[in-house]
């Protein structure tokens, strides 16, 4: 891992911890694959006081400025009304006046022990939802600070430095054990009902559907990506608009195609 890296890429934390940049596989359920590496919790600190003086510099030279405000401001509105009807979420939602955060309404895994407020803006135009992906930019880094300070400390066994220690012909060098320093995610079994889990992703609400069959695998299931009903706005809000605005109204949309290429 380059070190050079460091506090300049937020990829490279990940990469850092568990290998890689992006298609990370660290998460199991009930905790994680391994350990964090030693020193990770104050870079991490670090980087979060660059990433802000970051955010900052970003609102000094763009927030204020005329060609950029004429450029998104009253450009792609969308009514409260509209928003709900549409079924947006995210930035998308909170930007049109509806104060609605799965992580404060849910109240799913720690969040509620974090002071941290939903970004939320009444405008309803490209500007505001630069304004609230602004906001949600420094709350995020207030929760990742908080999180950090709250992780507890005390020992953990590290099964790959154990299986390196042992003879070369040890059962340790088995396939089965070699990849153990990173734990495999449990199996269990799906009872016959639905369940959806939703969370709030960056781009909005990001939700699991399940239909069990007594089995260790889904008889179905499907994923709702928040960029791919967010997108379907979009014939609405090009209408009578400029054809230099239909990249405004896109940008503050903020897709991935890997959402909305179905």
């Amino acid at each position: 891992m380059d070190k050079s890296l460091y506090p300049h890429s937020l990829l490279g934390f990940f990469a850092y911890n568990n290998s890689m940049r992006m298609m990370h596989n660290y998460f199991r359920i009930g905790g994680v694959a391994a350990d964090l590496p030693y020193g990770w919790i104050d870079k991490c600190l670090d980087f979060c006081d660059y990433f802000l003086r970051g955010v900052i510099e970003y609102q000094q030279l763009i927030t204020q400025n005329p060609i950029f405000l004429e450029r998104v401001e009253g450009v792609g509105f969308i009514s409260g009304e509209e928003a709900v009807n549409w079924g947006l979420s995210g930035p998308m939602l909170r930007a049109s006046g509806i104060q609605w955060d799965l992580r404060k309404v849910d109240l799913y895994e720690s969040y509620n022990q974090f002071d941290w407020k939903v970004q939320w803006q009444k405008e309803g135009d490209s500007l505001a939802r630069y304004l609230v992906r602004i906001g949600e930019m420094r709350e995020s880094i207030k929760i990742i600070q908080q999180a950090v300070e709250k992780i507890p400390g005390g020992p953990y066994e590290n099964l790959e430095v154990r299986r390196f220690k042992k003879a070369k012909n040890s059962e340790w060098n088995d396939f089965e054990y070699r990849f153990l320093g990173k734990k495999p995610s449990p199996n269990f079994e799906l009872s016959k009902q639905e369940l959806y889990a939703r969370v709030e992703a960056p781009k909005g609400e990001l939700g699991i559907y399940l239909v069990g069959d007594d089995s260790l695998f889904p008889w179905r299931w499907k994923i709702r990506p928040p960029g791919f009903i967010n997108l379907q706005i979009l014939p609405q809000l090009v209408k009578k608009m400029k054809l230099a605005d239909i990249m405004t109204i896109l940008g503050s949309i903020d897709i991935i195609m890997g959402e909305v290429d179905r």
